[in-house]
Protein backbone atom coordinates (compact mmCIF):
# COMPACT_ATOMS: atom_id res chain seq x y z
CA UNK A 1 0.00 0.00 0.00
CA UNK A 2 2.96 2.34 1.06
CA UNK A 3 4.54 1.79 -2.00
CA UNK A 4 1.75 2.21 -4.71
CA UNK A 5 0.97 5.54 -2.48
CA UNK A 6 4.36 6.71 -3.66
CA UNK A 7 4.43 5.32 -6.96
CA UNK A 8 0.85 7.69 -7.29
CA UNK A 9 3.09 10.78 -6.06
CA UNK A 10 5.81 10.30 -8.31
CA UNK A 11 4.15 9.68 -11.46
CA UNK A 12 1.86 13.17 -10.37
CA UNK A 13 -0.88 13.27 -13.25
CA UNK A 14 1.77 12.11 -16.13
CA UNK A 15 -0.06 8.96 -18.44
CA UNK A 16 2.06 6.34 -17.56
CA UNK A 17 1.92 2.67 -18.91
CA UNK A 18 2.76 0.53 -15.94
CA UNK A 19 2.95 -2.95 -16.14
CA UNK A 20 2.72 -4.89 -12.85
CA UNK A 21 4.46 -8.71 -12.72
CA UNK A 22 4.00 -11.58 -10.15
CA UNK A 23 2.56 -14.38 -9.11
CA UNK A 24 -0.86 -14.73 -7.57
CA UNK A 25 -0.83 -13.43 -4.20
CA UNK A 26 2.61 -10.86 -4.42
CA UNK A 27 0.35 -7.99 -3.78
CA UNK A 28 -0.42 -6.43 -7.40
CA UNK A 29 -4.17 -5.87 -6.50
CA UNK A 30 -2.87 -4.47 -3.01
CA UNK A 31 -0.20 -2.16 -5.01
CA UNK A 32 -3.34 -0.71 -6.71
CA UNK A 33 -5.47 -0.50 -4.14
CA UNK A 34 -2.46 1.68 -2.39
CA UNK A 35 -1.82 4.15 -5.63
CA UNK A 36 -5.29 4.88 -5.81
CA UNK A 37 -5.36 5.88 -2.06
CA UNK A 38 -1.82 7.92 -2.81
CA UNK A 39 -4.32 9.68 -5.36
CA UNK A 40 -6.98 10.36 -3.00
CA UNK A 41 -9.35 7.66 -3.92
CA UNK A 42 -11.30 6.11 -0.76
CA UNK A 43 -13.92 4.37 -2.71
CA UNK A 44 -14.16 0.96 -3.25
CA UNK A 45 -11.08 -1.31 -5.21
CA UNK A 46 -11.88 -4.06 -6.63
CA UNK A 47 -9.48 -6.85 -8.53
CA UNK A 48 -10.57 -6.79 -11.44
CA UNK A 49 -10.18 -10.17 -12.33
CA UNK A 50 -13.88 -10.76 -14.14
CA UNK A 51 -14.63 -7.19 -15.30
CA UNK A 52 -11.12 -7.02 -16.64
CA UNK A 53 -10.57 -3.31 -16.25
CA UNK A 54 -12.08 -0.94 -13.88
CA UNK A 55 -11.88 2.56 -14.29
CA UNK A 56 -11.12 5.96 -11.92
CA UNK A 57 -11.66 8.93 -12.62
CA UNK A 58 -9.33 12.05 -10.93
CA UNK A 59 -9.65 16.06 -11.83
CA UNK A 60 -8.87 15.09 -15.76
CA UNK A 61 -7.39 11.68 -15.58
CA UNK A 62 -8.06 8.45 -15.53
CA UNK A 63 -6.42 5.67 -13.79
CA UNK A 64 -7.02 2.49 -15.56
CA UNK A 65 -6.45 -1.01 -13.79
CA UNK A 66 -6.80 -4.15 -15.83
CA UNK A 67 -6.44 -7.50 -14.70
CA UNK A 68 -5.45 -10.06 -17.31
CA UNK A 69 -5.18 -13.46 -15.89
CA UNK A 70 -8.83 -14.29 -17.35
CA UNK A 71 -8.44 -13.01 -20.88
CA UNK A 72 -8.45 -15.33 -23.35
CA UNK A 73 -6.89 -13.72 -26.22
CA UNK A 74 -5.09 -10.38 -26.44
CA UNK A 75 -7.20 -9.24 -29.39
CA UNK A 76 -10.25 -9.19 -26.75
CA UNK A 77 -8.47 -5.81 -25.55
CA UNK A 78 -10.17 -4.34 -28.70
CA UNK A 79 -13.72 -4.86 -27.47
CA UNK A 80 -12.55 -3.41 -23.31
CA UNK A 81 -11.89 0.06 -24.82
CA UNK A 82 -8.45 -1.02 -25.21
CA UNK A 83 -7.94 1.67 -27.71
CA UNK A 84 -8.87 4.59 -25.57
CA UNK A 85 -7.35 2.60 -22.84
CA UNK A 86 -4.20 2.77 -24.34
CA UNK A 87 -4.18 5.60 -26.17
CA UNK A 88 -1.52 7.42 -24.31
CA UNK A 89 -3.19 10.03 -22.46
CA UNK A 90 -4.12 7.97 -19.32
CA UNK A 91 -2.53 6.55 -16.01
CA UNK A 92 -3.23 2.52 -16.59
CA UNK A 93 -1.71 -0.38 -14.65
CA UNK A 94 -1.99 -3.69 -15.57
CA UNK A 95 -1.82 -7.01 -13.69
CA UNK A 96 -0.90 -10.05 -16.02
CA UNK A 97 0.31 -7.75 -19.15
CA UNK A 98 2.04 -11.60 -20.87
CA UNK A 99 -1.88 -12.17 -21.30
CA UNK A 100 -1.70 -8.95 -23.67
CA UNK A 101 1.40 -9.71 -25.39
CA UNK A 102 1.44 -8.94 -29.04
CA UNK A 103 -1.66 -6.08 -28.72
CA UNK A 104 -0.22 -4.00 -25.94
CA UNK A 105 2.21 -1.05 -26.59
CA UNK A 106 5.13 -1.17 -24.59
CA UNK A 107 5.28 0.34 -20.49
CA UNK A 108 6.21 3.12 -19.23
CA UNK A 109 7.32 1.38 -16.29
CA UNK A 110 7.69 -2.23 -15.07
CA UNK A 111 7.31 -3.35 -11.71
CA UNK A 112 7.55 -7.43 -11.04
CA UNK A 113 6.62 -8.52 -7.36
CA UNK A 114 7.83 -11.54 -5.51
CA UNK A 115 7.53 -13.39 -2.55
CA UNK A 116 10.24 -13.25 0.25
CA UNK A 117 10.85 -14.80 3.20
CA UNK A 118 9.81 -12.13 5.26
CA UNK A 119 6.65 -10.46 3.13
CA UNK A 120 7.28 -9.13 -0.66
CA UNK A 121 9.86 -7.53 -2.50
CA UNK A 122 10.19 -5.58 -5.60
CA UNK A 123 11.93 -4.43 -8.59
CA UNK A 124 11.14 -1.87 -11.00
CA UNK A 125 12.19 -1.18 -14.21
CA UNK A 126 12.02 2.35 -16.44
CA UNK A 127 11.65 2.24 -20.22
CA UNK A 128 11.22 5.63 -21.48
CA UNK A 129 12.51 9.00 -20.06
CA UNK A 130 9.09 9.24 -18.34
CA UNK A 131 9.18 5.77 -16.09
CA UNK A 132 13.31 7.12 -15.91
CA UNK A 133 11.94 10.62 -14.22
CA UNK A 134 9.29 8.67 -11.70
CA UNK A 135 11.90 6.22 -10.75
CA UNK A 136 14.11 8.89 -10.13
CA UNK A 137 11.43 10.51 -8.10
CA UNK A 138 10.96 7.46 -6.09
CA UNK A 139 15.15 7.56 -5.83
CA UNK A 140 14.52 3.74 -6.92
Amino acid sequence: MAFGAALARAMGDRPLLVFLWGDLGTGKTTLVRGFLRGRGYSGPVRSPTYTLVEPYEFDGITVFHLDLYRLSDPEELEFLGGREIFDGTQQVLVEWPERGQGWLPAPDLELHLQHREQGRGGALKAHTPAGVSVCRDLNW
